[in-house]
């Protein structure tokens, strides 16, 4: 039986050094690589204490699209987490090295898949080697953990398709919000992959994922809602897609952290809608 609750989307560095060393506690990096940048993320050997890579592009992903970071079928995911020892019972904590990027997308597969004691780092590594937390280098040769009973409980009101956007964006009941820069958005500047559209979903609105941040930690509850409040969500359904699937899992975090619960991600994202023939693009 877990006696490890975690009751908010967010975890302290202070709440994660407290409990680091907790038997209930599994802590994964799941770092991924920008894929606007060209840069490497500094620091990339070390990882916090017992900390187990999370490998999203690899194998948190569904291996049969060419479509990248797609969902992965419940029973992958769930032999993917045994192979990683974990287990579900399991408190989870997560965290990436470029503050708060990959991580969100983490704990939106977790929840997607029923798993609900579930939290990201707030400043991931960075905040935490900034605070001389404990650290070790990355393991370079695989890693094998005691093989664990994690069972999917699928959550399919968590992820929205393109047939159901096609539908949504036309409501006035739903809103979609898109977590990428305004130059893509309004496609005054190429997407990263040069095989797709420029553009966005019709009537979707353009919430850049960096305003939700500061230096790396997710902004205030009260700085969200006023953020938020911009859009006139009411009880709206919120949809929420981006490039890859990714950052939009950001801005879906600061809505919950800002009060609204009527939330999906668009798995596919733009990296779906901008080479789907047929489907309408706004620029």
């Amino acid at each position: 039986m877990n006696t490890l609750q975690i009751t908010q989307p967010i975890v302290s560095i202070d709440w994660l050094s407290k409990y680091l060393d907790h038997p209930d506690l599994v802590i994964l990096d799941a770092t991924i690589k920008k894929v606007t940048s060209q840069d490497k993320s500094k620091n990339s050997n070390l990882k916090i204490k017992g900390a187990r890579f999370f490998d999203i592009k690899n194998v948190f992903s569904d291996a049969t699209t060419d479509i990248p970071n797609m969902l992965p079928s419940p029973e992958a995911f769930s032999e993917a987490c045994k192979a990683l020892g974990i287990s579900s019972h399991h408190t989870i904590g997560i965290y990436d090295t470029l503050g708060i990027y990959s991580s969100p997308r983490v704990r939106w597969m977790f929840k997607t898949m029923g798993h609900q004691n579930v939290a990201i780092l707030d400043g991931g590594f960075p905040a935490w080697q900034k605070a001389e937390q404990p650290c070790e280098t990355e393991d370079t040769s695989p890693q094998e953990y005691n093989r664990g009973n994690f069972e999917a409980n699928y959550t399919p009101q968590l992820v929205t398709n393109a047939k159901t956007v096609r539908i949504e964006m036309n409501s006035e009941s739903s809103l979609i919000l898109d977590a990428r820069s305004p130059g893509r958005f309004t496609a005054s500047e190429p997407e990263p992959r040069e095989s797709l559209k420029g553009g966005h979903i019709p009537n979707s609105m353009n919430l850049h994922y960096t305003e939700v941040l500061d230096d790396g930690k997710m902004r205030s509850t009260t700085e969200l809602q006023k953020i938020l409040q911009y859009f006139n969500i009411e009880d709206k359904k919120l949809i929420f897609t981006c490039g890859s699937g990714i950052t939009a899992c950001i801005i879906m975090l600061a809505a919950e952290l800002a009060g609204y619960h009527n939330v999906s991600v668009y798995d596919g994202s733009w990296s779906e809608w901008g080479q789907l023939d047929g489907v309408p693009i706004q620029c």
